[in-house]
This record gives structure tokens, sequence and C-alpha cells, in this order.
């Protein structure tokens, strides 16, 4: 069924299939997912309307695809900037390293049962691989070592710094009273205050991992992609902060391979098959085979050698579209282009290969009939050659003394080597005498001798009639 399954489409199964995985999973709690949900009911609406030859609903979503485009541009800006930040394989390369994680954690879980048992509110934020400073707002510069003494000052109710987020970057306390985006997620109880939305907000947004003390109900959870776990005892909490950011220290590659290929298999299991079903059914609707003669082009030319004849000038190319939404073959412009930068002089013989041919995307070429062209190359000579005005008619009476003057009277030309020893000169486009006035100047352009015949002057000559002193001189 597939007789041109190639190791290229296992590679495009599998790179799609990861791509999708990924968006899914940053995105699977948030809003911009239901609208990417709500985008593929319209394009499977659009198609079903249009199989049924409703016109009507099918022309008004077809025209809408403009504008949504647009609207999902800006609306969904921050959401398209961040996926493409975590798509970037340099961020990794040249983003900073962190030495993991030598904050003491479980001194860090019992203030924050500490806090929670006197109902004081706290909100800690840990940054992980991605950057949060887009996300951040109005917070108070430190830099300081972590430690439980200051947590605890920090979210006393005296202190000015309470009111607001502590941030925690490569094992510092680097921000504190900082404000957070808060939660698009309409399904939070309504419960959850302003710290815990906020906490939300952030992992939705980013990789972050947030420790949020209720001050409300003396509770102690941890938010991570988007969801709030509670935490019913410090040990409990040490334990998902450490799996969390023992991450950034150097693990044992082996295993850090195995736990990201098994984890969550079930989601990227549907994601594999989803993806191959899609493909199998875009591939299933082969494009039409079909023949084109493609016209020989030339590329490369060594310097000092010039093409004098080629066998054949073009060839015929089977092609294949490899799915039906590729374009017909029969409504391209195809060329061969071929590489000339290894031809010696004389007579050379090229094999045409399938790549020599500007072809789209999910299309490719089966068969090249003939698959050799022969180039015959001889060395480029250069030569001055004296031009000559090609006349037609006859001077008027009074101008009979007069001599026919051209300016330049000679001009320089290249070609194959036995072409310009058989060539004396280079005549112009013909010039009528009979119209000719005294005093007069015509511009007239050069005519290459021979098509392999390259002038080395562009411009045209300019034809006029000598007068008696020059001819006298020119006489002597």
């Amino acid at each position: 069924m597939f007789p041109y399954f190639r190791p290229q489409d296992i590679a495009d199964i599998l790179i799609m299939s990861f791509l999708i995985y990924q968006l899914y999973s940053w995105f699977k709690n948030t809003k911009a997912l239901q609208v990417v949900m709500g985008l593929v009911f319209l394009v499977l609406l659009y198609v079903v309307t249009k199989n049924l030859g409703l016109f009507m609903t099918s022309w008004v979503l077809q025209e809408l695809r403009t504008v949504l485009l647009v609207l999902l541009i800006v609306i969904f800006q921050t959401e398209i900037r961040q996926a493409l930040y975590r798509f970037s394989l340099l961020r990794n390369l040249f983003g900073r390293q962190v030495n993991g994680s030598q904050v003491d954690l479980m001194d860090l879980a019992s203030t924050c049962f500490a806090l929670a048992a006197e109902k004081t509110g706290a909100i800690i934020v840990f940054q992980r691989k991605e950057l949060l400073d887009e996300y951040l707002l109005h917070g108070v510069p430190l830099d300081s070592l972590v430690s439980a003494q200051l947590i605890g000052t920090i979210f006393n109710s005296g202190s000015p710094l309470h009111d607001g987020a502590v941030v925690i970057r490569e094992n510092r306390v680097t921000q504190a009273s900082c404000h957070l985006p808060l939660s698009v997620n309409a399904e939070l109880p309504r419960y959850f205050g302003t710290r815990h939305r906020a906490g939300l907000g952030l992992t939705e947004r980013s990789d972050a991992a947030v420790v949020i003390v209720s001050e409300e109900r003396g509770e102690v959870s941890l938010a991570q992609a988007g969801k709030l776990r509670k935490m019913a005892t410090p040990e409990l909490l040490s334990e998902e902060l450490h799996a969390l950011l023992s991450h950034l220290a150097p693990e044992d590659t082996k295993t850090s391979v195995q736990r990201r290929f098994f984890n969550n298999l079930w989601p990227k299991l549907i994601t594999l098959l989803l993806v191959t079903a899609c493909w199998l059914i875009i591939t299933a609707k082969q494009g039409e085979i079909i023949t084109v003669t493609a016209p020989l082009k030339f590329r490369n030319l060594p310097d000092g050698l010039v093409l004098v004849k080629t066998s054949p000038d073009e060839v015929d190319a089977q092609l294949k579209a490899l799915s039906g939404l590729v374009p017909s073959p029969k409504h391209l412009d195809i060329e061969a282009d071929i590489n000339l930068s290894k031809v010696r002089e004389g007579v050379n013989q090229l094999a045409i290969k399938s790549t020599d041919f500007q072809i789209p995307l999910g299309m490719i070429v089966t068969e090249i009939n003939p698959s050799v062209v022969k180039v015959t190359l001889e060395r480029k000579v250069r030569k001055t050659l004296p031009v000559k005005v090609k006349i037609s008619g006859r001077l008027p009476a009074r101008l009979n003394s007069r001599k026919l003057k051209v300016d330049p009277p000679e001009v320089e030309a290249e070609g194959p080597q036995h072409v310009m020893e058989k060539l004396d000169s280079v005549e112009t486009e013909e010039v009528n005498l009979s119209g000719f006035q005294r005093g007069a100047v015509v511009e007239k352009r050069l005519l290459a001798p021979a098509p392999q015949v390259k002038l080395l002057r562009e411009a045209p000559v300019k034809v006029s009639l000598s007068r008696p002193e020059q001819q006298k001189e020119e006489n002597r």
C-alpha cells in the first residue's frame, strides 16, 4: 500500500509526535489548549461541510482562517514565546548551569509548616530550568543564602516584604514581595484566594515549583505544572521539592533517559498512534504520477571554459506525489540544475540525479530518462575585432564624398577557440544610408557573430559621416 515508505517517514512521525506531546504537556491545563481544541473542531466542521456541499458554512469558515490566525498570535503571544523558548536547543548550552539543590529542604519545609500553624500566609517560588523574569513584577531585589530564619522573617506579618512571593534562584533568595500572574483556570475552587491563584498562574506559564502556605486554613500546598497538591507533613514536602529540584544537578544519563521515556507512557503512546493515523490518512491518498519534460540548466562553469554543446537539452522526469495534498506536478515548472564545477575541457558525461531537480516537499523523482547528459567544453579565447557597419541604401548625392565612421572602431569578444579563430569582424545593426543627414549620429547595437560568442561591450556604437578635412588627414 505504501511502496515508498522511507526512513524519513519514520522520522517524520516521531518528530511530530514529540512536538505535539510537548505542546500538550505544557498547555494541558491552560486556556490555550481549550482554544486549540476549539480550532480543531472548526477544522473538522469545515471538512465535513465542504464534503457535504454546505457552501455558505464552508465559505465562511474558509474566510475566517486569516482572521483567526492573527487573533491567535495577538491573544496568545506569551504562550507562543514560551513554547519557542522551550523548544530552543541552545538554551541548555548557553544557559547558566546550576550545581543542584544545596538548600536544606527539610529545614525549609519545617518552616513552612510552622508558618501554617501560626496562620501566616507565604508563597515561595523555586525557579527551575526556565527563566521567570517576565512573570515577576514589583519585586524587591535580594541576594542571600536560603535559611529558615530568613523565610520566617520575610513572611512575618510585621515585615514590609510579607505581601508577595519570595523567589529562590540558584540556591539563593533573589527577590521578595513579588507579584505573580494569576491563574486563568475557571475550574479552580472558589475558596482559593489570590495567593493560590498566583502560585498556580506561575506554574501554568513555566516549569517553576511554588510552595503556598494558606493563611485562612493553615495548609501547605505545592503547585507545579498548573496542579495543586496538599502536603500532609514536612517530610512529604521535602521529598517532593527534592524530586523537582534534583534534576538540576548532574544525574546518571541512562537513568534520566529511561525515566523520561517511560514517564507518562500512555499519553505518549496515544499521541504516537494519533500522529501515525494522520500520516496514514494523508499518504494513503496518493497523488498522481506524471512525466514532465525538464530543460537542463547549468551552473558553476569553471573560469576559462565555455559550454559549446549539450546532448540532450532536456530530459523526461517521472514525478510522484506522496499525498493528494501536494499540488499536481503538471502545474509546476521543473528544471534540472546540473553542476559543472568538476568538468574539464572536452567531452564530459554527467549523471543526472534526483537531487538536481527543485521539487516541493511530498514529491519524489522516480525515474529520469535519459539519466546522462554529454557536455562539450572548449577553452575560452578573447579577441579584439574591428566593427563593421551593415548598410542598406545609398547616401544622398550631396554626401557622396563622405565616409562612414564608427566609434569605437574595435570591440573585444570572447568565445570558444574554434569559433573565435574564424571571426574577423563584428557587424552592427543595419544602417539605412538614404535617410542620413549631415552631422547626424546614429546609435546601433552590435550583433553577436555566433551564439557562443559574447561581446564585452553592451552599449551601442555611434555611426556618423566623417568631414572632408578628416578624410584628408586619414588619407595622409
